[in-house]
């Protein structure tokens, strides 16, 4: 059971920035998330919303991007600085945010010191197709909320993905056997509730994402 920290530990430390994956390290995650948007020249930086304070970030700089402060004395990240801070220590799970950046992901990713230690995922499952079309070697998953597109099998084999990042509320025995019989994984989000992630491990899931690492642990028994 892989535990993977949420925009890293961000009931510790200002979501999505360096400082919260390295917090999430140190409670125990064997693994962070994170969401990526692309500066209006190109600079992918470690953000979960479209904008900062009602400016969009592909309209944005990266010096403008860097000026903004988060909490107390944060910066957004970009994308490179956080695969160069822990991409060798965890693996880093990279939801792709932006329209159209994969391209840019896919580069930063090949250039890090680990690109086996990372990971793309996406609701966007068309720029996950192109993504490993671009770069059959790294790893892709898909994120689901519902199960509006169909069968998830299918979803995630058309994808070319071997990751399925189904909301809690999806998972059940026989969706994680008929992903695993299809060579997938299962990676369950966002699990803060002890008894759901007992529940889901006993469903066989090979990775819960959380915003409780030292909670989940707890509730799992892991060391």
């Amino acid at each position: 059971m892989q535990l993977i920290g949420h925009r890293g530990a961000p009931l510790e430390r200002p979501e999505n920035t360096i400082s919260s994956f390295l917090r999430a390290l140190e409670l125990g995650a064997d693994a962070v998330e994170l969401d990526v948007h692309a500066t209006a020249d190109g600079i992918v930086v470690v953000h979960h919303d479209a904008d900062l304070s009602g400016r969009a970030i592909a309209e944005l700089t990266y010096d403008e991007v860097a000026a903004y402060v988060i909490g107390r004395d944060e910066r957004v990240p970009t994308l490179q600085s956080v695969l160069d801070a822990i991409a060798s220590r965890a693996i880093v799970y990279v939801e792709i945010k932006g329209d159209g950046i994969e391209y840019r992901v896919v580069d930063v990713i090949r250039r890090c010191p680990a690109p086996h230690q990372c990971s793309m995922h996406s609701f966007d499952h068309a720029m996950i197709r192109h993504a490993r079309a671009l770069a059959p070697e790294l790893n892709y998953g898909i994120l689901v909320e519902d199960r509006a597109g169909g069968d998830l099998v299918a979803q995630m084999r058309m994808a070319h993905a071997t990751d399925l990042w189904p909301h809690q509320k999806l998972v059940d025995p026989a969706m994680v056997e008929a992903i695993h019989e299809a060579g997938g994984r299962v990676i369950a989000w966002t699990v803060n509730d002890e008894r759901l992630a007992r529940r889901l491990a006993a469903a066989g899931v090979d990775a819960l994402c959380t915003d409780k690492i030292s909670l989940m642990r707890q509730a799992l028994s892991l060391k």
